[in-house]
């Protein structure tokens, strides 16, 4: 028999008519809504199942009365179905329930064939359709189906707390308990709105409402305080002295009275008793104070460090519950904070914003290419929105996501992007979009928007998906304009959305957009690149090969170049800089004139947009002739396509994509009417935000200068770093040019000199600098071993181009390092630096570098041989040299140390209950701590900057406890915890560790982990060699321009230096400067370090912390308003 019949073609309409029929089944079909299912004191979940438009059967939960687990609402309806129908019908139905099935009845409908699944509210701590488990789109045998969520939402999440926060009837035998009762609810907060008194008629008049067997009612009522606090409940207040109750009641008031003082339970745990009341507050701590100074037994839930439910009981001996989760099947929780920060307000669940500021609902997507880090930039401007009390969203596809709206557009919570940084690719996927190219597309995507209530847009993307957002954004005017002309909206929906904040994210594996340093995902596809080559290159010697490498790059050489750079190639083609007429014969010369000095193997690098001067393609295989048939080479051709995609992003991609990130949300918050969209930048070392449309203009602008063969004004366009490479690679390749050399007279006696722990790049550095100085006429000299070599053995040996060219991919120290510094013995190091006549210094290292450069200065006063241009390049993986912020060896330290945490992180994920403490290097610097837990993702990080206290230490366990009790073993992302080696004498890492297993009770266990030497890298990162390349060219040309006599040196204070990058520049700062201004000497580190600016965006990304402080999310804008420092 039918029982629902509606010929209905609109599928949304369709949709909301049958969940309006799973809600009624939820309430009850009865004049008093909520009877049915309340009164069996049921879970309220109800759904149908609908054929062909037609309600066959339904189903409620039942699981209480029947006391049988398994009789959920979707199996009730089951049964009922198979009782009218086959069970192959299942294949052809739909079902509409109120809550995200469970795992159990997801897999089920998955067996029986369900054709899709609607639901209105999640279930994030059972669900089997995404809550928790994708049981209907995992692998298996079963066919899959879709489950679509957001139907009826908030009417499904209301009708859920109306379960356990309804209105409760509470009956007193006589008046004192009565007004006892009333008494103890008017303290908790309520206020009486009704008052009868059968003896007293004139006081109200009976109402359908009061009970016929009260003597006295009393309604009190208790409303929220803010929106999003909570539900209103009123509870009424009975007396009743009928005879036919009244033994009942004497014989259970003694017990009643005594209830507040003595709970009449014996469990352990009082939520197990029968409840009758289960309040929300967003202060809990309140309710505690109120029952300590009241008296009232109470018990707190699931310890009394950090409580997030309180139990007690009233007089009438009703459980009462008090709880901040506001959601009855949610996760998350608002623990009640320390005593001492009980007035910091937190935004974690998004409900917090201050008086006056607009809460905004800001959207991120991804779209075009996909590149590692994408995932990253995500989880970034997820977790900052909500910390900043905003609602945050996900447009899944990209562009056509945005155009199709509906279930493509998801609201996010905070667990809903853990695990990402460690994610390859873009976890909301991307796709291009034709539909909105075109004006209707653009229309739907405006509308799309605006119901969901969205007003801010960030776009991670390259320069077509920008360009898209800012047409998008040029448009948004007339879009609505012509949404009410048509009727779709009214004014009144577009009024609140009359201007469209968008800001962009360069996600790129070509680092093609002009205006910024670096794109998301570009140097993790290097890093591909540069691997490949490495491993080709022992296979390339081995048989004096030649081997044709194409990357891509269409309209960008940056790929090629840096790949050029880092691996030692000997010729790379790119599009903005074509070779000119002849190109064959000046390569051929070139890579002959390598082979006669003795090199075994050669590289050539091609971008796939490479062209010669006529624009004319230049491929892989006509290179390839070339070589075989002028030089015979034995030749092959490598395109490595879309390896250079794939794989987990780099350490810097991690980083960049999470600042930015921040920076992006930030941006949009603080957005101004009439503002131009801002891109998300990076120009050395510093997050920048540039106009979008001058960014993307200018991009298009290299493309058309190629096209026009205007290649100096395509090198132009690309930022100076760029051009600088350019030269870097040439000067440190291309040998023999005469033109290049300096006079005989002005031509130099360089010396080099590894000082302190090995790094990555020191090899790539002294590699640089020496082909630079052979390229100019200069002699480079290296001292091995350091200060102690010189003095003791006279290691002294000069430099050659085939003794250094294969050096750039080399880890460690090829010339020997040590900690030893001048003062061994000054006089001894002033006679060999006599002996051999250098004109200039160039030490690589860290902090032993750094004060041997300080020493040697203040010699000179005694030891005229060091009255020569000095100049330290910090290469240290501590990165705690004072003058830069950037150190060669700190990337290629922080991909080891991320690689080994990654790997760390799968067994703690594959236990579900453990969590590694893991000692990092850094010496007194907290650098490498602080960048790696900001790329992992790490739950705590220590350093020696702010020490460890004991009551540091238990609010991270507190942290630990509410987060494995949150997960409840269903989250795959494991915890680490990061701890700089020196951060504390006492709490050490096994210390930490032990008292995270103690604390723990059983429910998870620690571990400690020591990756020790491992976090000094084997094969430098493509940053090091390529930073190590520009810094040590540079150093050269210091040197070439601080010379002169040793009177004019000794008077210069610029004439010993350390070379650094420092917020948007490379800077030479004087050692006379540092030392008196910089330097904390006790420490080994600067006084001011950047990055200790971000730890307390680590702290809250990683929900160490609930909000940002004042000092990370002020703004701070030059007066362009377009830049930021982070």
């Amino acid at each position: 028999m039918v029982e629902y019949y509606f010929p209905l073609k609109d599928e949304t309409l369709i949709r909301e008519y049958f969940m309006r029929q799973a809600l009624e089944m939820r309430i009850g079909a009865y004049p008093k809504q909520g009877e049915l299912a309340l009164s069996i004191d049921e879970v309220p979940v109800g759904c149908v199942f609908v054929l062909d438009n037609q309600v066959i059967a339904k189903g409620m939960n039942d699981t209480n009365r029947s006391l049988s687990g398994h009789r959920h609402a979707e199996f009730a309806g089951i049964e009922a179905v198979l009782a009218k129908y086959p069970a192959s019908v299942f294949k052809s139905v739909d079902l509409y329930v109120t809550v995200e099935p469970c795992i159990m009845c997801a897999s089920a409908l998955r067996q029986l064939g369900i054709r899709a699944v609607y639901f209105g509210c999640s279930n994030d701590r059972f669900g089997g359709c995404g809550g928790v488990l994708h049981i209907n789109l995992d692998a298996g045998i079963d066919r899959c189906y879709p489950a679509i969520g957001g139907i009826f939402r908030e009417e499904a999440i209301m009708l859920l707390r109306r379960f356990y926060l309804q209105e409760n009837d509470k009956v007193a035998p006589d008046d004192d308990l009565f007004y006892e009762t009333i008494t103890y609810y008017t303290d908790l907060g309520f206020t009486e709105t009704f008052v009868y008194d059968r003896a007293n008629p004139h006081s109200s008049e009976h109402q359908d409402d009061l009970c016929f067997l009260s003597d006295k009612e009393t309604w009190l009522h208790s409303d929220t305080e803010h929106e999003g606090q909570g539900t209103a409940i009123t509870i009424k207040v009975r007396l009743v002295t009928t005879a036919k109750i009244e033994e009942e009641v004497v014989r259970q008031r003694k017990h009643r009275r005594s209830s507040t003082l003595f709970p009449p339970t014996e469990i352990r745990d009082w939520r197990g008793a029968k409840q009758a009341l289960v309040l929300f507050t967003p202060k809990l701590e309140n309710i505690i104070k109120l029952l300590k100074d009241k008296g009232y037994a109470y018990q707190a839930q699931p310890n009394s460090y950090e409580p997030f439910e309180i139990y007690t009981y009233d007089p009438l001996s009703t459980l009462v519950g008090f709880t901040s989760k506001p959601n009855p099947f949610t996760t998350v929780v608002k623990p009640l904070p320390a005593p001492q920060a009980l007035q910091k307000k937190s935004l974690k669940t998004s409900n917090t914003l201050d008086t006056g500021k607009k809460r905004r609902k800001i959207a991120v997507m991804t779209s075009g290419g996909d590149s590692p880090g994408m995932s990253g930039a995500v989880r970034a401007v997820v977790r900052t929105t909500i910390a900043m009390g905003h609602e945050a969203y996900c447009i899944y596809e990209g562009y056509e996501g945005l155009v199709q709206g509906g279930d493509l557009i998801k609201k996010m919570a905070w667990e809903d992007v853990r695990g990402w940084l460690s994610e390859g690719g873009t976890l909301i996927g991307t796709a291009r979009s034709a539909a909105f190219r075109e004006r209707p597309g653009r229309l739907a995507a405006a509308k799309n928007l605006i119901v969901n209530g969205i007003d801010g847009l960030i776009v991670c993307g390259g320069d077509g998906s920008l360009t898209g957002a800012d047409l998008f954004r040029a448009e948004w005017p007339g879009l609505l304009g012509e949404l009410v002309q048509n009727e779709e909206l009214t004014k009144e929906q577009i009024e609140p959305f009359e201007t469209l904040n968008i800001a962009g994210l360069v996600g790129s594996i070509d680092n093609d957009m002009s205006s910024t340093d670096a794109t998301i995902g570009a140097y993790s596809s290097l890093a591909r690149i540069c691997q490949a080559v490495d491993y080709i290159d022992a296979t390339a010697a081995s048989h004096q090969r030649a081997f044709i490498i194409e990357v891509m790059g269409r309209h960008c050489g940056w790929l090629a170049v840096m790949s050029g750079v880092s691996t030692g190639a000997d010729y790379i083609f790119i599009p903005e800089k074509p070779p000119g007429e002849g190109w064959e014969k000046q390569m051929c010369d070139i890579i002959a004139r390598h082979r006669k000095l003795g090199k075994r193997k050669t590289i050539v690098i091609v971008a796939e947009g490479a062209i010669d001067r006529d624009l004319k393609p230049i491929t892989s295989e006509y290179v390839k002739k070339v070589l075989v048939d002028v030089l015979k080479l034995d030749t092959r051709v490598t395109c490595l396509g879309h390896v250079q995609r794939g794989g987990t992003a780099v350490a810097y991609d991690r980083m960049l994509a999470t600042l930015q990130g921040v920076d992006a949300v930030k941006a949009i918050v603080n957005a101004k009417p009439g503002n131009p969209s801002p891109m998300i930048a990076i120009t050395e070392n510093k997050i920048t935000r540039k106009s979008l449309v001058e960014a993307v203009k200018m991009t298009k602008g290299v493309a058309e200068a190629i096209k026009n063969k205007d290649f100096e004004q395509a090198m132009k366009l690309r930022d100076a770093e760029f051009d600088e490479y350019y030269r870097a690679f040439i000067a440190t390749t291309v040998t023999g040019k005469e033109k290049d050399r300096l006079p005989e007279e002005k031509r130099k006696r360089y010396a080099i000199v590894h000082v302190g722990a090995p790094a990555g790049g020191m090899n790539a550095a002294t590699r640089a600098a020496a082909l630079y100085c052979i390229s100019r006429g200069h002699r480079a000299f290296a001292i091995h071993n350091g200060f102690s070599g010189l003095v003791r053995h006279d290691s002294v040996q000069e430099l050659t181009w085939l003794g250094v060219e294969g050096w750039a991919i080399r880890g460690g120290s090829e010339i020997g390092t040590n900690r030893t510094e001048p003062d061994v013995d000054m006089g001894m190091v002033a006679w060999y630096f006599q002996k051999y006549q250098f004109d200039g210094l160039l030490l690589i290292g860290g902090f032993e570098a750094f004060k041997s450069l300080s020493e040697l200065r203040k010699a000179r006063q005694s030891y005229p041989a060091f009255r020569i241009p000095m100049i330290c390049l910090p290469a240290t993986i501590s990165n705690n040299v004072p003058g830069t912020e950037y150190s060669i060896g700190s990337d290629t330290c922080l991909n080891a140390l991320i690689d080994y945490c990654d790997a760390i992180k799968q067994s703690a994920s594959a236990s579900r209950r453990r969590v590694f403490v893991v000692e990092c290097q850094g010496g007194r610097s907290g650098y490498v701590a602080t960048m790696a837990g900001l790329s992992t993702g790490a739950l705590a990080v220590y350093t020696p900057e702010e020490g460890i206290r004991l009551e540091t230490l238990m609010q991270d366990i507190n942290k630990l406890r509410e987060s494995f009790a949150s997960d409840q073993g269903m989250n795959r992302a494991g915890k680490i915890i990061l701890r700089n080696e020196k951060a504390s004498a006492t709490y050490t890492t096994d210390i930490i560790a032990n008292m995270i297993r103690e604390e723990s009770q059983g429910r998870f266990e620690s571990r400690t982990s020591i990756p020790g030497h491992v976090q000094q890298g084997g094969t430098p990162s493509p940053m090091d060699r390529i930073r190590a390349v520009r810094l040590a060219t540079k150093c050269i040309q210091f040197l070439e321009t601080h010379g002169g006599t040793k009177v004019a040196v000794y008077d210069n204070p610029e004439s010993a230096a350390v070379i650094g990058i420092k917020g948007a520049a490379v800077v030479f700062t004087p050692m006379a400067i540092l030392e008196s201004t910089d330097t904390d000497w006790k420490n080994r580190r600067p006084k001011q370090a950047y990055w200790r600016n971000l730890r307390g965006i680590v702290d809250v990304l990683s929900g160490r912390k609930d909000t940002f402080d004042d000092v990370d999310v002020d703004e701070e804008t030059e007066d362009t308003g377009l830049e930021s420092s982070l």
